[in-house]
């Protein structure tokens, strides 16, 4: 029979379901057998299937990335009056858009150039070479070269080459938390299984990219390349990245912009033309009223608002990848959170002890107080840590490696004080490690009076079985199964993991076998129950969260008692039962967005059932962020509007596919992040309300002059010089004002509200209307009075930077009175702001500059003049708010 193409599934029906079948079936179905495939055979097999290596993307054409930072509406726009300058020979004005158009597009192609990196990480999981069994005998084989049908051997310490349906299995246990999210190592066997069993339950079948911990094993691959449950993941990886609410808002805008300035200038040129200017007058007034009103240096505004972000995020252990991830934090209002390594510790840790004197609950304790445990609770610790196989790595921190339970149990006895590493570390008389068909361990010791000691740790109902007695306050006491039973359910309920302990002094008659045999007569000690705990804080920041308007989700692997253990310990609503991947199965996207609406848990779900919740979120128009550490979460990590990865125990692959990695690894740092975002945003939304409010200003008071039949209100020469002088480096400074205090106590913004609220909306057409009125009044007025041309144009200029000054200082608030505020809390636009009235007051004075720019010196009760009117913008603005408040005190619905 001819092999299985090895092509990815499009259905469940194109290949066999594997973990269903017997090892027999299995290998009939490939051609193959215990044996393996013959060296022609896996040739063949290699030209028809291709290399066992994941495909990756290829990249975007640097030219191509760069052609893309010019298809804005804003930016043809000014590119096309940038050539038309050029060709009409005015240096300066092409030479100033030029600029403006470099900066923008070299700031874009360094950011999307960075971004080809994503999903590089995931090579780093594939298999150099490893071990198989061709013509029934060994050899080493380069990973890529491995194909289906193809035996494989495996010993710990070794990574799995390819999906494997495993026929021999001896103690195998691999570690699958990079797919599964599961602290615990998983048993191997080779049993069939059902065919709907999910991946993190296939106990038969070793996935590519794990690693295996301890014992033995061989399989048959089934499945290499793009074929494997790795591939899958590296095929969702590579889909495109979500765009942020702030790239789709300034999107959304800039068109906007580009529409209205484009049909204002249009119409401008053409009344300028039918009132009798020329051709190339009018087209020079477009060109520099197009560079005076659109606001072109919003980019970098939001560069540098967004990276004032990123270095204020660092210093509280968030490194951001991409700029837009600061602000999109800000916006959040669902947080998808993977459990292991993000919201615990991603390690066991033995929290409950049970013994016939009840539960003692050491969750809380540091280990200093276990000196006043009592003797049963020492006797269960003691045989938990010398039936143990952990080794020391870090004494300072007593961290231990090796198999989790271990390391727990170790950890926990050592740290109590029930006893020494020098006693725990001890050679042992005689010790049988766990054997997962057994469900047990077992080792003998002599003790300090010179006893020899079989101890004996495993499953409740291995020890119950191998038990006579059970220790009691007063000594041994019958066995009572149900006690145990209840209790051992008890702690199930809570989501631990429970492993009992037992001991049986030998008689100094008996001899010791080897292979120990199985045990008998013990006395049953107790149980330990443990789980992986909940990081330090992590509640308080979920209630952070829920009093920020944001949605905290655990979304795991793991198994669902121990997610709403975990959950119920957070905070998290814990009402109505966890999602499973199952249940998953049954929904259409509109059940599941229900679902998703009524619970706070999902668990047992795979990499795609993961990626299928983001997308189902965001399709109810909800801003999603996700947490993780491990392979499994990469595909969501990338579609989410914002990935946040953690930094030590993060795998590279979540690393690259994230948007933000925290250095901590600790879910507490997202809250610091979120109240950042929120005043990221708030700053770019002050600066792009000052932008729009000064050119509209501009855009309205050019257009009634054309219509006023005055001379033209400013040469083009002069609106490029206002451009620079209201708004060159003004509007950069207000990106740094700081937080208002409030960012976590309000919900996250509608996502209709856009870029600016209503109320911003409102006050910059206010503003704007006043400031062109006043300023085309100053003209007209100091015409009529008889001052020349150049006169009353320099009065009007001045006028509007003036304006504009006042105005760039009302826009540091939203809802504040700028009164509220200190005058030196942002200290780069005070002396910005003045810097630019002092310049454009050196302009007026020189010689040299004031006939380049056809202006004239103004007297000082002209400067007064300007100042005057240009503080009635202020005034506006600060009564606008005052008439806002007193609304809100005195209508709770307004407020």
């Amino acid at each position: 029979m001819a092999p299985q193409p090895l092509t990815p599934a499009k259905n469940s029906e194109e290949l066999p379901a594997w973990h269903a079948l017997a090892s027999e079936e299995v290998f009939a179905e490939l051609s193959s057998g215990p044996a393996g495939l013959g060296a022609a055979e896996a040739s063949r097999r290699l030209a028809d299937a291709g290399p066992n290596e994941l495909s990756f993307a290829g990249a975007t054409p640097w030219w191509r990335v760069l052609l893309r930072q010019f298809v804005s509406p804003l930016i043809g726009i000014l590119l096309v009056a940038a050539v038309v300058t050029l060709i009409q020979q005015h240096w300066v004005d092409s030479a100033a858009i030029f600029l403006v158009l470099s900066l923008n597009a070299a700031l874009g192609f360094v950011q999307e150039r960075k971004a080809e990196s994503d999903v590089r990480a995931l090579q780093s999981l594939s298999t150099p070479s490893c071990r198989v069994v061709r013509g029934g005998a060994e050899q080493v084989v380069p990973g890529r070269d491995v194909v289906p049908g193809d035996v494989v051997l495996l010993e710990s310490g070794e990574r799995v080459p390819a999906d494997l349906r495993l026929f021999e299995s001896n103690s195998l246990q691999l570690d699958e938390s990079m797919l599964t999210g599961e602290p615990f190592a998983a048993t191997k066997d080779t049993a069939p299984l059902p065919e709907g069993v999910g991946d993190a339950d296939k106990s038969n079948v070793a996935f590519s990219g794990t690693f295996v911990g301890s014992g033995r094993g061989k399989g048959v691959v089934i499945a290499t390349g793009a074929g494997t449950a790795l591939g899958e993941i590296n095929a969702l990886v590579q889909g495109p990245p979500g765009k942020s609410p702030l790239q789709l808002l300034t999107h959304s805008l800039e068109r906007r912009i580009g529409l209205i300035v484009l049909g204002a200038l249009v119409f401008i040129f053409i009344a300028g033309l039918v009132l009798g200017n020329d051709v190339s007058t009018m087209f020079r007034t477009a060109v520099g009223l197009a560079v005076a009103t659109i606001p072109e240096s919003l980019p970098i505004v939001l560069t540098v608002a967004l990276s004032l972000g990123v270095s204020r995020m660092a210093k509280r252990n968030a490194i951001v990848r991409t700029l837009p991830a600061v602000e999109t934090l800000g916006s959040t209002n669902v947080i998808g959170s993977d459990k292991t390594g993000t919201l615990t510790e991603n390690r066991l840790t033995v929290e409950r002890i049970w013994t016939t004197a009840g539960f003692l609950d050491i969750s809380a304790g540091s280990g200093k107080e276990g000196h006043t445990d009592p003797p049963l609770v020492r006797d269960v610790l003691r045989a938990g840590a010398l039936t143990n196989e952990a080794t020391l790595s870090a004494e300072e921190d007593l961290e231990y490696s090796g198999d989790a339970v271990d390391a727990a149990m170790a950890r926990t006895a050592v740290a109590r004080g029930t006893i020494t590493e020098q006693e725990r570390a001890g050679e042992p008389l005689a010790h049988q490690p766990y054997e997962p068909h057994v469900r047990y361990s077992q080792t003998i010791h002599a003790d300090a009076s010179g006893r020899r000691v079989l101890y004996v740790k495993g499953s409740p109902e291995a020890l119950i079985g191998a038990a006579v007695t059970m220790a009691g306050v007063d000594g041994d006491r019958p066995l009572d199964t149900a006690g145990i039973h209840a209790a051992n359910e008890a702690m199930g309920r809570d989501g631990l993991r429970v492993i009992a302990a037992g001991s049986r002094v030998i008689a100094d008659d008996e001899e010791i076998e080897s292979p120990l045999p199985p045990p008998s007569g013990l006395t049953f000690l107790g149980m330990e129950g443990m789980t992986d705990p909940p990081r330090d804080g992590v509640a308080a920041a979920v209630a952070k969260c829920q009093r920020a308007g944001i949605k905290v989700m655990m979304i795991t692997g793991d198994h669902p008692v121990t997610a709403m253990a975990i959950a119920g310990r957070l905070g998290l609503s814990v009402d109505k039962p966890a999602l499973t991947g199952t249940e998953m199965a049954e929904l259409d996207d509109h059940m599941l967005a229900a679902r998703l609406d009524e619970t706070s848990v999902a668990a047992r779900v795979s990499p795609v059932d993961k990626l299928r919740i983001v997308h189902a979120l965001q399709s109810a128009d909800k801003v999603v962020a996700v947490t993780g550490d491990g392979v499994n979460d990469a595909p969501a990590l990338k579609a989410a509007a914002i990935g946040v990865a953690m930094g030590k125990s993060g795998t590279d692959v979540a690393r690259e596919a994230a948007d933000v990695v925290l250095t901590d690894d600790n879910f507490v740092t997202i809250v610091h992040a979120v109240e950042q975002g929120r005043v990221t945003f708030a700053a770019i939304r002050k600066t792009t309300y000052f932008l729009l409010s000064t050119g509209a200003a501009a855009l309205l008071a050019v257009t009634l002059s054309v219509f006023a039949d005055t001379p033209l209100l400013f040469l083009p020469v002069q609106m490029l010089w206002m451009n620079v002088v209201t708004n060159g480096v003004q509007d950069i400074a207000l990106a740094f004002e700081s937080a208002e205090g409030d960012e976590l106590s309000r919900p996250p913004r509608p996502l209709s509200e856009g870029l600016l609220s209503r109320t911003l909306w409102f006050r910059a057409g206010i503003t704007g209307a006043w400031m062109a009125l006043a300023v085309i009044l100053s003209f007209m007025l100091t015409l009529d009075a008889g001052y020349s041309e150049i006169h009353a144009r320099t009065l009007a200029l001045t006028m509007f930077v003036m304006l504009s000054f006042f105005q760039v200082f009302s826009s540091r608030a939203e809802n504040k009175s700028l009164f509220q505020l200190r005058l030196l809390g942002n200290k780069p636009l005070v002396y910005t702001s003045l810097a630019a009235l002092a310049l454009h007051w050196s302009v007026m004075t020189w010689p040299v500059s004031a006939g380049l720019l056809e202006l004239t010196p103004l007297t000082g009760w002209e400067w007064a003049l300007c100042v005057a009117v240009g503080s009635t913008v202020l005034i506006i603005v600060e009564a606008e708010k005052a008439v806002r408040r007193w609304t809100h005190r005195h209508d709770p619905a307004a407020a």
